[in-house]
């Protein structure tokens, strides 16, 4: 199970930080990525990180602003949100998948989400 937290209202150039809580051993088995949707949008890639931790992948829409990274010990992916801006208004997900890959039908396991408000 996954479970997304962290969520909130920021005003732009604020930051948040978003955890993600991976029950049991689904932190060490697989991928885990975070996406998020809009109202009236489709679910969109956020970033991912590898098995080990080492590869990550992120959207071009937030590189250089968000980090992702993985705490194995308290079974955590937190994403480290910095100079948010209004167009990253979104429900986030974390999820589960096999495979590092920015395609949400690609991962298996999904949490609820939670939300991110950035006012302008």
């Amino acid at each position: 199970q996954l479970q997304a937290s962290g969520g909130g209202l920021v005003q732009a150039g604020g930051s948040l930080r978003l955890s993600c809580v991976a029950s049991g051993r689904t932190g060490s088995r697989y991928v885990l990525g975070w996406f998020r949707q809009a109202p009236g949008k489709e679910r969109e890639f956020v970033a991912a990180i590898g098995l080990s931790g080492g590869n990550k992948a992120y959207a071009d829409s937030v590189k250089g602003r968000f980090t992702i990274s993985k705490d194995d010990a308290k079974n955590t992916v937190p994403l480290q949100m910095n100079s948010l801006k209004p167009e990253d208004t979104a429900v986030y997900y974390c999820a589960a998948g096999s495979l590092l890959l920015p395609f949400p039908d690609r991962y298996d396991y999904w949490g609820q989400g939670t939300q991110v408000t950035v006012s302008s």
